[in-house]
């Protein structure tokens, strides 16, 4: 082709360049230009995100790790974690994630590590769909059970997932697990906790809507056994049937083949399935309950008299004077149900048990749970205690001065140490005589309460409450029990003021001439307000709500609101009782300085 016909081709086609390209020059353009622009954004997006560290010689990058866990923990999150002693077993395993309204609870298979050594990571999407990632500090960390702990990570902020993963604090990795989806449950539908009763599994579950204290028909619920590994018969999920379903607690008989082989009952996973759910097909309910084995593993075999079980809220300040006062009585073992306090109750009962109080605390993070929280204990403490009282540490035994009606119950006339495990020592011993001539045994004991209010006081009375309040109600409000573990029904119903019994047991009321309980309802309004946050029974309505507002558990005519009114040091006081003050600066005064036992240095000072 000579040189003008080269001009010419070129001519030709400068003429035609409005034309449509060649299909296959549009194509390399386009996938050029894609390129380029989606290279451009993640450079973007990697600049504009600085709240995970990074070198110029290392660029953050997510590290995906392929579980390997078995059957029971294939919904787990692996992530590598450092080197031998620094907190965390290998690997760290997120195992379930529970949206509650006020943080995200994860439930991990690891030790106990310090708050600063992790960090919650959220992930979020940017308008241009790009990954993103918020970083925010753990709130705490705690021991749950024997296998697992509990840590617990702030809500996500907008745009990010309920569904925090973790990281060692300062790495710049982050781990995310390559299986499917492991979405945060709802802590109002959710099988919590489990426990071993003889040859019958205990599940606490929330969702089955149940009605108070009453026992529901269990035919419609099953128990599901998640095993670690296939049974004998090739089995890796097993079904029983429910023998009992009330409130928040549904009992099912063990399945033979875990009976036969108990050490394989450590970790199995259990939910509650319902065929009244959905169009009568079987609904089952999400579960993070594993079994646990409540009994007695102590060196000896010996059970207390008198045992007492609480469940507390951000009260560490009140345990103390709580627990010696009642130990002069004669209780001889606590169980601390802790519901999410992040006060220092961890550090003050360490200091009682170092003090040789028996006390343990026991985390119980399921908030509106009060109830089965109780039912849990009674298990718990069935092989350790004879008796066993259910009360709030604003709440304390008083046994009025000589009355005659102190002779049946005590041989001396006034109440002098260990009055109160003598008192149920003595009831025993006439409720087996009267079960040996054909009569009923006492299984309960109720005890009636008396209300206080702040008794003109503003501040937090330095001496504690039993000689700071001394002006009450003049009518008594409920009772609370002491019950035998052994006497309960098999469903575990209570009211959290009294239990259901088995047949053949009765309930005994005490006098008020000889013990009543003063209950330190209405103290100062610091103190009184943190009730506001959240009510711990299931029944109970939250004094913010809108419901029940004529209860008596809510304060009368204060309302909706957390605010003072103006004559609270007046209220609620209608009889001044300065019994149990006058008691307490006789009995348990320093006789040379005056100071109570439980006026010492601790971990609140």
């Amino acid at each position: 082709m000579n040189s003008s016909d080269q001009r010419r081709k070129r001519k030709r086609i400068l003429r035609h360049s409005d034309s449509p390209l060649p299909f296959s020059l549009v194509r390399v353009l386009s996938v050029r230009s894609l390129v380029s622009c989606f290279s451009f954004l993640v450079f973007l997006c990697i600049l504009s995100y600085t709240k995970i560290p990074f070198t110029s010689s290392s660029l953050f990058r997510p590290v995906l790790v392929v579980s390997s866990l078995p059957l029971l923990s294939s919904n787990s999150s692996t992530f590598p974690t450092s080197k031998p002693g620094a907190g965390f077993p290998f690997p760290l395993q997120i195992e379930n994630r529970v949206l509650f309204p006020d943080h995200v609870l994860l439930l991990v298979a690891a030790e106990n590590t310090a708050t600063d050594e992790l960090e919650c990571v959220y992930s979020g999407k940017t308008l241009f769909s790009s990954l993103n990632f918020s970083v925010k500090k753990v709130l705490s960390v705690d021991k749950y059970d024997d296998f697992r702990s509990v840590i617990r990570c702030p809500l996500p902020s907008a745009n990010y997932s309920a569904d925090p993963n973790l990281r060692r604090r300062g790495k710049n990795r982050i781990f995310f697990r390559s299986n499917r989806t492991l979405n945060s449950c709802s802590w109002d539908n959710l099988s919590y906790a489990a426990a071993l009763d003889g040859g019958t599994v205990i599940v606490f579950v929330k969702g089955l809507n149940l009605r108070a204290d009453k026992e529901s028909d269990p035919s419609g619920f099953t128990c599901h056994f998640w095993l670690r590994k296939q049974d004998k018969n090739g089995n890796s999920i097993l079904k029983t049937k429910a023998l009992t379903a009330a409130q928040e607690i549904v009992r099912c008989s063990l399945p033979t083949s875990i009976q036969e082989n108990p050490d394989h009952i450590r970790g199995v996973r259990v939910t509650v399935g319902s065929r009244h759910r959905i169009n009568g097909r079987d609904f089952t309910i999400p579960s993070v309950a594993k079994i646990s084995n409540l009994g007695f593993h102590g060196k000896s075999r010996r059970k207390y008299e008198l045992c007492v079980c609480t469940m507390v809220w951000n009260q560490a300040s009140a345990i103390r004077e709580w627990i010696t006062y009642h130990a002069w009585l004669g209780v001889e073992r606590w169980f601390i149900y802790d519901n999410n306090s992040d006060d220092v109750i961890d550090d003050v009962v360490q200091e009682l048990e170092n003090e040789n109080f028996n006390v343990t605390r026991h985390l119980w993070p399921w908030i509106k749970t009060q109830e089965a929280g109780f039912s849990h204990c009674a298990l718990r403490a069935k092989d350790e205690c004879h008796w066993v009282s259910f009360m709030d540490v604003d709440e304390f035994f008083y046994f009025p001065y000589s009355t005659r009606g102190h002779q049946s119950f005590r041989n001396l006339g006034y109440a002098g140490p260990n009055s109160l495990r003598t008192l149920v020592s003595n009831l025993s011993t006439s409720s087996s005589s009267s079960s040996r001539s054909g009569g009923s045994n006492i299984g309960e004991i109720r005890t009636t309460c008396h209300s206080f209010g702040p008794s003109g006081l503003k501040s937090r009375p330095t001496q504690g409450v039993t000689v700071g309040y001394t002006c009450r109600l003049q009518s008594p409000e409920r009772h609370k029990s002491i019950v035998r573990p052994d006497a309960l029904d098999k469903t575990l119903l209570n009211v959290v003021h009294h239990f259901h019994l088995k047949k053949g047991f009765k309930y005994l009321n005490l006098p008020e001439s000889v013990a009543v309980i003063n209950h330190y309802k209405y103290q100062v309004w610091e103190v009184f307000r943190a009730k506001f946050y959240r009510r711990v029974a299931t029944y109970v309505v939250d004094w913010g709500e809108n419901q029940n507002e004529g209860s008596r558990d809510r304060a009368p005519g204060l309302g909706r609101e957390a605010v003072e009114p103006p004559d609270w040091p007046r209220r609620f006081c209608e009889v001044f009782d300065t019994g149990l003050r006058d008691f307490v600066l006789s009995n348990l005064a320093d006789f040379s300085t005056g100071s109570l036992p439980w006026e010492v240095k601790s971990a609140l000072d």
